[in-house]
């Protein structure tokens, strides 16, 4: 078996999903797939999520949703592309699911609807901005976009093969996503880039 492992080590990724396709439940060729996926699925996991244990159990339905599909790999796009597109799924859902519940465990009262302000204010001249709060003037798709652009170092290239976008539509909302940004919280002084 060492044989064997040793020779999926020296597979591309392609090859091993197809392998993986044909593999039964415990197959060799899935589990070295896991093994080169598991940090960076995690790493996105966390930047869209925010937190470790939502990271934990995201990565762990990215791994399921994989293995359940995994006959589903067609070769189209390249295979970390795939399982990062599975990942931004399975996260920006598993955003929308918690802010849909946290809107209707703390949907606020008539009287707290007029202490509540109706757009963040930018922050004093020197004050310290948090990149998570700065992220999130975007929904939720647009903040994906933007994390995996200049946190991760995706391509647009990349990027609209994850999202299913074009080339320049991924251009276009990264660009408004980043004006949106500026606009908020005072970008006047850079050129941007």
């Amino acid at each position: 078996m060492d044989g064997f492992a040793g020779k999926l080590d020296e597979q591309s990724d392609e090859a091993l999903a197809a392998l993986a396709a044909r593999e039964g439940s415990d197959g060799a060729a899935f589990t070295t797939l896991v093994g080169r996926f598991r940090e960076r699925t995690w790493r996105i996991c966390y930047r869209l999520l925010g937190n470790e244990s939502d990271a934990h159990d995201a990565a762990q339905d990215v791994f399921v949703a994989l293995f359940l599909q995994r006959a589903k790999f067609r070769g189209e796009s390249k295979y970390s592309t795939w399982v990062h597109a599975v990942a931004v799924r399975t996260c920006l859902m598993q955003r929308r699911s918690r802010g849909r519940r946290l809107r209707r465990e703390g949907t606020p009262t008539g009287a707290d609807l007029d202490q509540q302000p109706t757009r963040r204010d930018a922050p004093a001249p020197g004050a310290k901005l948090d990149l998570v709060q700065m992220l999130d003037v975007l929904d939720e798709e647009d903040r994906a976009l933007v994390l995996l652009k200049y946190a991760e170092g995706y391509e647009y290239d990349e990027l609209a093969a994850i999202f299913e976008l074009s080339v320049s539509a991924c251009k276009m909302r990264v660009s408004r996503a980043r004006e949106k940004i500026q606009e908020r919280y005072g970008g006047s002084g850079g050129s941007g880039g």
